[in-house]
């Protein structure tokens, strides 16, 4: 059994003297493990760093077995943020999420077309990337909800119906509350950042802050707490980051 398609690495761990295993995102194919032979080699460190896009190739004799994995480098995303503090951290981040959570074998082509989007974005300019990287996390991290089937309900105030003035989410039920019917409930609830309503709008560190505290709660409490797996490192390192550009605690 074999397959060659486009892939994201999102982690690669020593193996044996020289070896690796890498664990790559494809459209096709859904997240794959191989052995990459000789992938601790100077050669080829740099290939197999997280959030690197590359063209691989897997082969297997069965195909319950780890397979084999070579690839050629496509795009070094993870060498163009290496100096740039916050688009590494959403790399880190990202990556660190799809490498955690993503069910084994499982195709996910809109999560795996939004990460390429972001990654790119990220990596093509890294410090403007820094301004409207944030939203466009955020809304691959909605979307990451929504595919694995824990999506947040925006579309209209949960308790009046009304579509406008929507400004908190329910942590309980995901769905959207305006501001006029959040009263009494006001402190109980978490800030809907106007980015994740509007597409053109990339915010700013105090409403990044906020979304990274909404799809965190989520993603920490449905996504990765289905699986009894903490939220990743990298993940609150990047809320961490966030909260000390904006100012706040």
């Amino acid at each position: 059994m074999e397959w060659e398609a486009p892939a994201i690495v999102l982690s690669a761990a020593p193996y044996g003297e020289s070896g690796l295993i890498a664990h790559v995102l494809t459209e096709a194919h859904g997240a794959f493990r191989g052995l990459v032979r000789g992938g601790s080699a100077r050669t080829q460190t740099a290939l197999w760093q997280a959030g690197n896009l590359i063209s691989a190739r897997w082969v297997a004799r069965l195909p319950e077995q780890l397979g084999a994995l070579t690839a050629e480098l496509v795009h070094a995303s993870a060498a163009r943020v290496l100096d740039h503090r916050l688009p590494l951290a959403m790399l880190a981040a990202s990556c660190a999420i799809a490498d955690s959570l993503l069910p084994e074998r499982e195709p996910h082509p809109r999560i795996f077309e939004g990460l390429l989007r972001l990654l790119t974005l990220l990596s093509l300019d890294p410090a403007e990337a820094a301004s409207f990287g944030p939203a466009a996390l955020l809304r691959w991290e909605s979307l990451v909800l929504t595919d694995l089937g824990y999506g947040l309900d925006l579309s209209a105030c949960a308790i009046t119906g009304a579509t406008d003035g929507l400004a908190f989410v329910s942590p309980r039920t995901g769905r959207a509350v305006c501001a006029d019917a959040a009263s009494e409930w006001r402190d109980r609830l978490l800030p809907l950042p106007a980015l994740l309503l509007d597409e053109t709008y990339a915010g700013f560190p105090a409403e990044w802050c906020d979304g990274l505290r909404l799809t965190g709660h989520f993603l920490a409490r449905d996504a990765f707490g289905q699986r009894n797996r903490p939220l990743p490192a990298a993940r609150v390192r990047l809320l961490e980051i966030v909260v000390q550009l904006s100012g706040g605690a």
